[in-house]
């Protein structure tokens, strides 16, 4: 049966086939898997000896041309099982994928000229209807995504109606690069990677840590003002406490284990989320319904054994630091405690400029899978019926997203898109009414008798290195002022002028503004001012004859240009408030 597709995936769907043609003819030996469009184009994956190159693809390319020039008929047809088979017994994978469909299941094919693929289509009619494409890239891919099983290549493309839109595109996906946060993190020194401490483990320098400070305290002062108290608990702990929670039957594969549960009496794991050390702080004493909401904060650093197909720069890594929290509270407390974490992240990511990138996920359960999950039916219809009556009566928009849900409760999933098109979790809110009860977490309620409370997990900005790496992508690197690494570059035109920018440093600090270098090198100014550009700095002061006979200075702005001659006390003024107000 046909999946159900829009016109511009049906074009790219043919696209791909077009892809394997040319591969086979130039590579016969290549092996085919499989080649679905996706949202920026299409890819094919393929056995082949040898990676492709970028020569290799330009051949393919050029390959693919004839084809659509050829105008090749593109036709569907159906097999029984057998003959299947022994159409496709030179295609391993394909072998591999006839075999694996349910008895009584159509077999299509599609072909084109002398090419056939096992496909369940749709498809254009004939292949010049393909005439805007091009192919962008060759990386690695494992079959099925398995690390397990063999690394393949995987050929990207896009395609378009016309060659106007493929023009747009490719204009953005240049853009899309300079603005990578992999690429433009490093080269403006705010994070590296070394092979000897290992993949998806990033070095924050200098200026990127400085960031990820500024960031830090700016979410901790925010949740204390609204009432969030600060914790601070181990890295690791026994299996023992992960075996409790759930963890350790649903979530070890993704955890670093440390010890030999054979061999050793007790076997620690790092933590990779921070929820069941947190309760221990609920249960340090007896709690009453005039504790709630009890609302736990932490800086948390954590850790996930993450497959090494899956990192990214700082995006997905093994070792990040989260801005996470646990809220307890009463069934009547629910709703009102769920919309204050909600205005949370609202705030943070309006404040930081995200919020207009972001969408919404209600991610839920799969009842046809129960082993990924604990709790009955009755506790996640009554959850996920709690759940989708906040989020209406909040009246937010949002796509729902079966089998996303957390082991033990759905979740509202805030989802951002990088430069690549690439979609992540960037924060989760999460109700959860089934853990308090495996920890024996109760509270005495108004009529005297013990409750379970109910549990929000949140994050208010998520994991920080992602935050990092997402503002970098949105600013291109020109951080705002008040996230800026360095605020604020002196440039001294001749050694003379030395003593005048020193005291004026000395008087930004005294007003607060402390993140300010001066270039003192012997160096021209137009050097220093073009490295500084570089480094993206939102102010550039220079200081020579005229500035000190009138004891003001020179601004040039990264925003405004040249800017002109200021008197000092005005320039603070203006920048203190920039800071203050934390202007994008």
């Amino acid at each position: 049966m046909a999946v159900e597709m829009n016109e511009l995936q049906t074009l790219r769907h043919s696209a791909a086939h077009i892809l394997a043609q040319a591969v086979k003819r130039l590579f016969p030996e290549a092996k085919l898997t499989i080649g679905p469009p996706i949202d920026t184009g299409f890819y094919y994956d393929f056995d082949v000896e040898t990676p492709f190159t970028r020569e290799d693809l330009d051949a393919i390319e050029k390959e693919m041309k004839k084809i659509v020039k050829d105008n090749l008929k593109i036709e569907r047809f159906e097999l029984p099982r057998d003959e299947a088979l022994e159409l496709m017994k030179d295609e391993p994978y394909k072998v591999e994928l006839i075999n694996e469909l349910p008895e009584g299941e159509v077999i299509s094919f599609y072909k084109q000229g002398e090419f056939t693929d096992l496909c369940a289509g749709p498809h254009v009619r004939y292949t010049s209807k393909v005439k805007a494409f091009k192919l962008l890239s060759a990386t690695g891919a494992y079959w099925r995504g398995d690390e397990h099983n063999k690394m393949l290549t995987r050929v990207y493309g896009t395609a378009f109606f016309t060659k106007d839109e493929l023009t747009e595109h490719l204009e953005q996906l240049e853009e899309a690069k300079k603005r990578d946060h992999n690429k433009l993190g490093r080269e403006l020194e705010l994070f590296t990677t070394s092979d000897l401490i290992g993949q998806g483990l990033p070095i924050l320098l200098p200026k990127g840590a400085r960031i990820i400070q500024i960031l830090q305290r700016f979410v901790e002062d925010e949740e204390q003002k609204r009432g969030w108290q600060l914790t601070k608990t181990p890295l690791m702990a026994k299996s023992d406490l992960y075996k409790l929670s759930g963890h350790w039957d649903h979530y070890k594969e993704g955890m670093f284990v440390l010890g030999d549960e054979e061999k050793d009496k007790e076997v620690f794991a790092l933590r990779p989320m921070t929820c069941p050390f947190q309760y221990q702080a609920y249960l340090n004493r007896g709690r009453s319904y005039r504790d709630l909401p009890m609302r736990l904060n932490e800086t948390s650093t954590l850790f996930r054994n993450e497959a090494s197909g899956e990192m990214h720069g700082l995006i997905r890594v093994r070792q990040f630091t989260i801005s996470e929290g646990h809220l307890m509270c009463t069934p009547e407390q629910l709703e009102d405690e769920f919309r204050g974490c909600l205005e949370l992240v609202q705030y943070m990511l309006q404040t930081l400029g995200l919020y207009e990138d972001v969408s919404f996920r209600f991610s839920q359960w799969d009842p046809n899978d129960r082993e990924k999950y604990i709790g009955t039916p009755e506790q996640w219809d009554e959850a996920q019926g709690t759940m989708k009556k906040i989020l209406d009566h909040l009246g937010l928009e949002y796509k729902i997203g079966v089998g996303e849900a957390a082991f033990y409760g759905p979740k509202l999933d805030i989802q951002i898109k990088n430069v690549h098109g690439k979609e992540d979790t960037l924060i989760t809110i999460q109700i959860d009414q089934m853990l308090a009860e495996k920890f024996g977490m109760e509270y005495v309620d108004r009529d005297g008798k013990k409750k379970n409370p109910y549990i929000i997990h949140r994050t208010s900005i998520g994991c920080y290195e992602r935050t990092l790496a997402l503002l970098i992508e949105k600013y291109a690197g020109a951080f705002p002022t008040w996230l800026a690494p360095v605020q604020l570059k002196l440039l001294p035109i001749a050694d003379r002028h030395l003593d005048y920018t020193y005291e004026f440093k000395k008087k930004l600090e005294e007003n607060g503004i402390i993140r300010v270098e001066i270039d003192d090198r012997n160096e021209k100014l137009g050097f220093k001012l073009r490295e500084a550009q570089l480094e993206k700095v939102p102010y550039m002061i220079v200081i020579g004859d005229k500035d000190i006979e009138n004891g003001a200075i020179s601004v040039r702005s990264r925003k405004k240009g040249d800017m002109g001659s200021m008197d000092i006390d005005e320039f603070i003024k203006m920048i203190k408030e920039e800071i203050d107000t934390k202007q994008r």
